[in-house]
């Protein structure tokens, strides 16, 4: 139990541990999946519900820990640090990302088309003839015929998508201050179900990329990069939607006041994230 004077420390965490194996796990199922392993998929799989487990139970931890008062208030800024830092490390994450997008289109490609040419420097030498363009497969078609993918229909959609679940996750918050239960809980339920609507959405999206358009991870550097950027961001809002079902839960159990909600507090806060990253892939990568 936590006081004024005394900071709770837990003891014996194994979440963390699970966490970490079942991310290993499921990166190595990509890979393996990627190079044509038959055990890639089931590793994939095997991956993902240690990471759902995981998430499952260090939430009820946390939350029991929460709602028995183990809690004082430095215990609430170390959490608010902690967030804000983990934050932090997903705006490096996707930035990477956005570097390597604009390396290539901006510097790589121009360069390989000639861009720069001069005395004691001939980047045309590369690869004779490659017009620099984008989207683009790669010198000598590497990546095979494809059909980049628009800005409209899906791709704008789900941002419509995205942008309102931000209006419904406030609209929660806004409740939950006023103590007004009912609002809180409607708005996490449409939070939610827009979640789930914009990867589903994408999901769709992928297929018909790769069996109507051409458009996979094989199609040279443009195919590469936008599934890598749009993939991981996917996966950002399945844990976010995951994360936000666990909130709902608690907020039906009760959980929650004015003065003591870090928990969708931070949840939000990463949600807002992830509508904002988006709205840069929706810039950078299907209009520009």
């Amino acid at each position: 139990m936590s006081t004024h004077d005394t900071y709770y420390v837990p003891h014996k965490a194994v979440w963390p541990f699970v966490g970490t194996f079942g991310l290993m796990t499921m990166l190595a199922g990509v890979a393996n999946y990627l190079n044509g392993s038959a055990i890639g998929p089931t590793m994939m799989i095997f991956g993902l519900s240690l990471f759902i487990l995981m998430l499952a139970g260090w939430f009820a931890l946390q939350a029991s820990e929460s709602e028995s008062g183990m809690y004082n208030h430095s215990v609430g800024i170390s959490y608010r640090m902690g967030m804000m830092w983990f934050i932090f490390s997903e705006i490096m994450f996707f930035g990477a990302f956005f570097g390597a997008l604009w390396y290539t289109r901006n510097l790589s490609v121009p360069w390989l088309g000639g861009l720069g040419d001069g005395p004691g420097r001939s980047t045309n030498l590369l690869w004779q003839g490659f017009e620099a363009a984008w989207p683009t497969n790669g010198p000598a078609d590497v990546g095979g015929e494809f059909e980049p993918m628009g800005a409209f229909g899906l791709p704008l959609l789900n941002t419509l998508i995205l942008l309102t679940s931000g209006v419904t996750v406030t609209w929660a918050h806004h409740g939950l201050l006023a103590k007004k239960r009912d609002q809180l809980i409607k708005g996490l339920i449409a939070t939610v179900a827009l979640g789930f609507l914009f990867v589903g959405l994408q999901a769709f999206e992928y297929y018909e990329a790769y069996h109507e358009m051409g458009l996979t991870l094989g199609s040279g550097v443009y195919g590469s990069t936008f599934f890598m950027l749009t993939g991981f961001h996917g996966f950002h809002v399945c844990v976010g939607a995951i994360m936000l079902s666990v909130i709902l839960f608690r907020s039906w159990k009760g959980h929650f006041s004015p003065e003591n909600h870090f928990g969708f507090e931070g949840v939000a806060w990463y949600w807002h994230f992830v509508d904002v990253v988006w709205l840069g892939l929706f810039i950078f990568v299907y209009l520009l």
